[in-house]
């Protein structure tokens, strides 16, 4: 089955694949925060930063909760599961990777030992 441009957006692994919504995440492990607090370190418009949140929203990583007049987003990292899962099949191969660069360093080391002898 294709995605339809607006499916792609809602798809957690897409929100995720631009830095910009990225840096959102991670600014928002800090805490609730404002649009106007969001936008601050990047160097792109406020409008810009409420378009990637809205995409976010739709992935369900981001909610937002209207406080008097304005409006805060936080962080949903339970919806982080999903790609942690996925990573997680992919966990096997790296360790049998790292396994065997560990074999392959202490076989240097011990070569190194050898030659100094």
């Amino acid at each position: 089955m294709r995605k339809t441009t607006g499916q792609v957006d809602t798809d957690i692994f897409a929100a995720i694949a631009h830095p910009v919504r990225r840096q959102i995440l991670d600014t928002l492990l800090q805490g609730d925060m404002t649009v106007t607090a969001l936008s601050a370190p990047f160097d792109v418009s406020r409008s810009a930063i409420s378009q990637h949140l809205g995409i976010l929203m739709d992935s369900g990583l981001v909610s937002m909760e209207k406080r008097g007049r304005e409006h805060y987003y936080q962080l949903r990292p339970d919806n982080l599961n999903e790609i942690a899962r996925w990573i997680g099949q992919y966990e096997h191969f790296w360790q049998q990777k790292l396994d065997a660069l560990g074999d392959y360093l202490d076989e240097m080391a011990a070569q190194d030992e050898q030659e100094k002898s």
